[in-house]
């Protein structure tokens, strides 16, 4: 992505004129001026987020959004790497798709020199609120399954993808994906076996030798592969205060040993193993994947059966066994057990449900 403007790296930098010409540029103050500015700070776990309220002159016309959200990110997180896909995410990657669940973005520039970048964003906390705080049922699902179908038959298939220079990951990028993790399943076996069922120790170990053998095999077939989220926990995911729809998805920011093409169906799989709990996923599940599938076939995806969604959400699921492992690379991460560890559960319960070792074995 093309860098414009300058990179906003402080407070201070947030005035009147800086926003004047922002708005200006997105087309949304026709005429005056921004005259204040009031700022509300706070730290996120990668990011910084902050609210801003703006006055305009009297003679101001246009939109006036008297509300943003500024995110800020460090591209360098110890050892890994924000590269410039959440930028490319607002700015590029769904650019005139109508049903795209997205904020609307004022603003956005990655420095690879500097390494950060910024998001301008529609503030939507009067209206959404993130999904965590609300229950899973039926039709948040099916709004969910809409909303990622959306963004998945944008970019659905090998040949699209080149478009923005994405392509199927090659063996060696699920290799580094899957070893990222690896070193976390050792320390949590050691820990925490006390908390897995008798038969999960020896699971495990079978998924880390097996199943990334059968990732790789499952990419010599295109169709099924798009541009993915990557991470559309209940975080991520801003649903209105009563209602299910428009649900927004944000905070799209894979590391640089991410995988940002895979099959579609894992956007789905993260969100219905690793943040519903087990009776709403098995409840659930296969209502939510047929409104996705459908949804798909409505979008003009083709020539992708029932039968290979259902084969591809199988072989995703264990790919959350690495999620949840991950956490513990470094070592037990005991500020976050209540984290981690359900979602170890949680998968380890989803690949028993659905029999995932039988694509491997």
């Amino acid at each position: 992505m093309a860098e414009s403007g300058h990179v906003i790296r402080a407070m201070d930098q947030i005035t009147p004129e800086w926003l004047t010409g922002v708005l200006r540029r997105a087309g949304v103050l026709a005429a005056g001026q921004v005259t204040s500015v009031i700022i509300e700070s706070s730290e996120r776990i990668l990011s910084t987020g902050t609210r801003i309220r703006i006055a305009f002159s009297e003679d101001a016309t246009g939109l006036l959004p008297t509300k943003l959200f500024l995110k800020t990110v460090k591209t360098d997180q110890d050892e890994d790497f924000f590269g410039p896909s959440e930028v490319n995410y607002y700015l590029r990657d769904y650019k005139g798709v109508t049903c795209a669940p997205i904020p609307r973005c004022y603003d956005a520039v990655f420095s690879e020199e500097q390494r950060c970048y910024h998001l301008l964003l529609d503030d939507l906390a009067d209206t959404h609120i993130e999904a965590r705080h609300k229950p899973r049922t039926l039709e948040y699902g099916l709004a969910l399954a809409e909303a990622l179908a959306c963004l998945h038959a944008a970019w659905w298939g090998g040949k699209r993808l080149t478009k923005i220079d994405e392509h199927l990951p090659t063996a060696r990028q699920i290799e580094w994906f899957v070893e990222v993790a690896r070193p976390g399943a050792g320390h949590i076996l050691d820990a925490f076996d006390h908390e897995l069922k008798a038969h999960w120790p020896a699971a495990v170990e079978e998924i880390l030798q097996r199943h990334p053998l059968t990732m790789v095999a499952r990419t010599n077939e295109p169709n099924g592969f798009t541009l993915i989220h990557g991470d559309p926990n209940w975080n991520n995911i801003l649903v209105p205060h009563d209602a299910d729809r428009p649900l927004y998805i944000i905070d799209r920011q894979p590391f640089n040993w991410s995988l940002t093409v895979w099959l579609g169906v894992y956007d789905l799989v993260y969100a219905l193993v690793l943040d519903w709990s087990i009776d709403e996923r098995r409840r659930f599940e296969m209502p939510i994947l047929r409104h996705y599938h459908d949804r798909l076939m409505a979008l003009g995806v083709r020539d992708y059966s029932w039968e290979q969604l259902l084969l591809d959400y199988c072989l995703s699921v264990p790919i959350c066994v690495y999620v949840a492992i991950e956490w513990c690379r470094g070592g037990i991460n005991e500020q976050w057990v209540h984290v981690w560890l359900p979602m170890l559960q949680q998968a380890l319960t989803a690949c028993d449900d659905l029999n995932c070792r039988e694509l491997w074995m």
